[in-house]
């Protein structure tokens, strides 16, 4: 096995996607708080083999995202809790460019990332409003096979 590569972007290419995002947000409306403040919605799908970060705005349109397989991560380590604090640091640069200054997370899955995303996110000085659960849970399952005979 070799050595880990994680992937990182240059000056140019985060400049343009600053520039691809920040044009999305121009079409979508004000904000309705008349005072600035800018309220993301971040949807964290942790998965045991990979996980995938969203960054949407007021009305759910997709800013920008982000995986741990786009950050550099191959094979099993995408599923890991380090890959996804690397993940959510992409993403919280992408939030601070666009001058968000407080977000919405919702997590979905039962992979090993979905804590440390959350922690990346207020390690970096995000305000967080809420942290949701929005992972789906059987209520009743299926229906039993009849029994066999006999």
């Amino acid at each position: 096995m070799g050595k880990k590569k994680v992937i990182k972007q240059t000056q140019e290419e985060i400049l343009q996607e600053g520039e691809a995002v920040e044009a999305k947000i121009q079409k979508t409306a004000p904000t309705k708080s008349g005072k600035g403040t800018r309220v993301g919605h971040v949807y964290v799908s942790s998965t045991y083999n990979n996980t995938i970060i969203t960054l949407a705005d007021e009305h759910g349109k997709v800013l920008s995202w982000s995986s741990a397989g786009r950050v550099g991560f191959k094979g099993t380590k995408k599923g890991t809790p380090y890959a996804a604090n690397k993940v959510a640091e992409v993403v919280a640069q992408t939030i601070q460019n666009l001058k968000i200054n407080e977000i919405r997370v919702k997590v979905k899955g039962i992979g090993g990332g979905r804590e440390s995303a959350a922690r990346a996110f207020a390690a970096h000085g995000i305000d967080i409003l809420s942290i949701e659960d929005m992972t789906p849970v059987p209520h009743n399952g299926c229906r039993k096979r009849k029994p066999r005979h006999q």
